[in-house]
């Protein structure tokens, strides 16, 4: 019961918790050395329900994850190179509108491949999207950033690589292993497994949100009303964009609420890595601001998502 009405009311919980992460931080911040731990947990659960075929039926449509990686390197740049304009042009200080940039440029979040499940979404493409994402970011983010906003920063590209395979890879493949081995002596494992999972997955969105908001509570208290318009601009258009292009490509349901969600949800911890260490701390706002943002929207989204799936499929029928 508890696990069901974590994913159900993921929303609602995710706001809850930022509120009381942004009055008390000290309650969230003591997650600061599981941070990593949260995104493996998750992966892990992803690992346990994935569905062999749906892995292998991934696989099968290589052009279909190419297309989407390209999406995400043109669509949320120049989205983020116009809100940065914006900014500037509203009276916002040009180092903050970076911000705006450095979050365009990521890739995607490594929370969308559980929105993608929640959803409703195609699980394995979302995954094979996100890695593909993450292994073009050391070469395209900064060079990105360059044309579209005259700077240039350095990616640990190796440690960014060994933490993707520690917390994403790894765990995933523990899962899928599991339910491999116990599926076959467990008829009800598998069952139970899919009851029990997406419950853990948003547990994991909560704390995750919550700890952003709470680590970033200085900087949140002073960001300017357009920022934060900005940001939730930025993240619309880039759901609506997503959904259009998909459809353009001629995506089924599945993976058009997978790019959807891929577009729209942008990997803003690295944005705000970057930003703190090769500029000043008010680049940081707009990517603290959008993690906390896109993951309560996303949240939002999986219920009208799923039930838009469904309608899909009985019209189909």
């Amino acid at each position: 019961m508890i696990w069901s009405l974590l994913s159900r009311q993921m929303a609602l919980l995710t706001l809850l918790g930022a509120i009381a992460a942004y009055f008390y931080p000290p309650l969230f911040l003591v997650f600061k050395n599981y941070f990593l731990w949260l995104f493996a947990a998750t992966m892990f659960a992803l690992g346990v329900v994935l569905q062999p075929e749906e892995a292998r039926a991934a696989l099968k449509r290589p052009d279909w994850i190419a297309l989407g990686v390209l999406t995400q390197f043109t669509v949320m740049p120049l989205l983020g190179f116009v809100a940065a304009s914006l900014a500037v042009w509203q009276g916002v200080s040009p180092m903050l509108a970076l911000g705006f940039i450095v979050v365009g440029c990521a890739p995607g979040a490594m929370a969308s491949n559980v929105i993608t499940y929640l959803a409703g979404g195609a699980v394995a493409f979302s995954i094979a999207m996100t890695m593909l994402a993450t292994l073009l970011s050391p070469l395209l983010t900064p060079l990105l950033v360059e044309i579209l906003g005259n700077a240039f920063m350095d990616i640990p590209f190796w440690p960014m690589m060994r933490t993707i395979v520690l917390i994403v890879a790894l765990p995933l493949l523990l899962g899928m292993l599991l339910r491999h081995f116990l599926g076959g002596f467990h008829g009800s494992f598998c069952a139970r497994a899919e009851h029990i999972a997406p419950g853990i997955a948003a547990l994991a969105i909560i704390i995750i949100c919550s700890y952003a908001v709470a680590a970033n509570q200085a900087r949140i208290a002073d960001t300017p009303l357009l920022v934060m318009g900005l940001v939730i601009l930025l993240n619309a258009l880039g759901y609506a964009l997503g959904w259009l292009a998909a459809g353009l490509f001629r995506f089924d349901i599945s993976h058009r609420i997978t790019l959807a969600i891929e577009i729209g949800m942008q990997n803003a911890g690295l944005g705000v890595a970057l930003a703190l260490k090769h500029f000043q701390p008010e680049t940081a706002l707009p990517g603290a601001l959008f993690a906390v943002w896109c993951i309560l929207t996303a949240a939002g989204m999986t219920r009208v998502l799923r039930r838009r799936k469904k309608s899909v499929r009985i019209v189909a029928v």
